[in-house]
């Protein structure tokens, strides 16, 4: 016991063993196995933050496009129809000051409204959905999706025949900025069909194939002649909620404020699909996640238990000086977390250096048909990447309780005698 009074004076004699005792050797065993865990450690960490990162790209650029389309919340006329065919909604003083009293949670309201039709060429027939927007509409999305021409101008004293049009429709109907192309709607009154002439003014491109193929946007205006409205009625009211507003929270609260007459849904309500299958997307990372924890774990205890076997001989001989379980154990713990730290440092390197790559170059491509990117998104906050690494960390640490207590089996005059 003197010997370990004397280290503790310069430093703790654990410590002072770790560091001599298990400095890599080509001819110990231990040194090849120790660099398969560093390894392990490093790739399954930085396998796991990848994940993550996509995951999270996903569903935020995912989400971001379809509220940037169709709005956090839309207030629609509550009806049984399920059909494409809106029902009138009288924007009353009513329910502007319902609007008006969460400035807060509202970043912006907009009136909107929906009638489908027919669009025609000489050789091609398509079925679309024309979206009528007003002067009120913000073009803050769909401005960043033009990939030709320019977006409509629209006012309130005259109808403009100026539409957008997704670039599947312009090249299903082979046409191009500036054409003339005309719409065919049928009155649900008395079904007779009624043309409209538009002029294409500009051309976008969202990814989200579900928009892309079906609508068109044009003046309000012409949505509210067709279907005979007034200037007050419209189809709906989108808006677009602050960045730390839970639309769930405001459209709950939303729901019981409007008039009885009015339903309240948010963008997850009204595709449901699409966030569906986001949602399958988190099942897939967790299925990662516990693998890559299973793995790095199940070698970070062989790499440990290997090393204990390869010094059984000095077990014996510190038991034999004294030394307790307590004692020998906290050495190859010691010397095991220099390992996982090195390993982790490693494979947040690794990780944090292919997910600012990817985020600037966007080198890793996807089809757009099939994911609505066109790129592998990748966004990892600071708060999910001290989590991860906190989480990863208790976890191997906790595995790592179960080969040390092999130490406590260590009989010092076996060990020594068979040595």
């Amino acid at each position: 016991m003197l010997i370990f009074a004397r280290l503790q004076d310069k430093m703790r004699p654990e410590s002072f063993i770790a560091s001599r005792l298990f400095s890599l050797n080509a001819k110990q065993v231990s040194s090849s196995i120790v660099q398969i865990a560093r390894m392990s450690v490093a790739i399954g960490l930085a396998v796991m933050m990848i994940s993550v990162a996509v995951v999270i790209g996903f569903k935020n650029q995912i989400r971001d496009k379809v509220t940037g389309f169709v709005a956090d919340i839309r207030i629609t006329a509550l009806n049984n129809n399920l059909s494409v065919e809106a029902s009138p909604l009288s924007f009353s003083t009513e329910l502007e000051e319902v609007l008006l009293s969460h400035p807060d949670e509202i970043d912006h309201y907009q009136l909107v409204a929906e009638k489908a039709g027919i669009l025609k060429t000489e050789n091609e027939i398509l079925g679309v959905v024309l979206k009528g927007v007003g002067t009120d509409y913000s073009w803050k999305y769909l401005s960043s999706k033009i990939i030709g021409g320019r977006l409509p101008a629209f006012n309130d004293s005259a109808a403009s025949d100026e539409i957008i049009i997704s670039k599947k429709i312009a090249s299903r109907l082979k046409v191009n900025t500036n054409d003339p192309l005309r719409m065919w709607f049928v009155d649900g009154d008395n079904a007779r069909t009624r043309g409209r002439r538009f002029i294409v003014s500009g051309i976008y491109e969202t990814g989200l194939v579900e928009f892309d193929e079906r609508y068109i946007l044009g003046d309000v205006q012409h949505v509210q002649r067709l279907y005979n409205w007034n200037s007050e009625q419209f189809g709906a009211v989108e808006l677009t909620t602050n960045v730390k507003t839970s639309s769930a929270g405001l459209a709950g609260k939303l729901y019981y404020a409007v008039p009885a007459n009015l339903d309240v849904k948010t963008a997850e309500e009204e595709n449901p699909q699409l966030f569906d299958w986001l949602e399958l997307q988190d099942m897939n990372v967790w299925i990662i996640l516990i693998l890559m924890v299973l793995v790095s774990g199940i070698t970070m205890v062989s790499t440990l238990l290997i090393i204990i076997l390869e010094r059984t001989n000095m077990i014996g001989i510190l038991k034999a000086m004294g030394a307790n379980n307590a004692f020998i154990r906290r050495i190859f713990l010691i010397n095991s977390y220099r390992i996982l730290f090195s390993g982790m440092l490693w494979g947040n390197i690794f990780a944090i250096i292919l997910i600012l790559l990817q985020s600037n170059f966007g080198f890793l491509k996807l089809p757009e048909e099939s994911y609505y990117l066109s790129e592998v998104p990748v966004e990892l906050s600071l708060i999910h990447f001290v989590i991860l690494n906190l989480g990863v960390f208790i976890l191997w640490s906790v595995t790592m309780l179960i080969p040390v207590s092999v130490v406590n089996a260590i009989q010092p005059y076996k060990a020594i005698r068979y040595a």
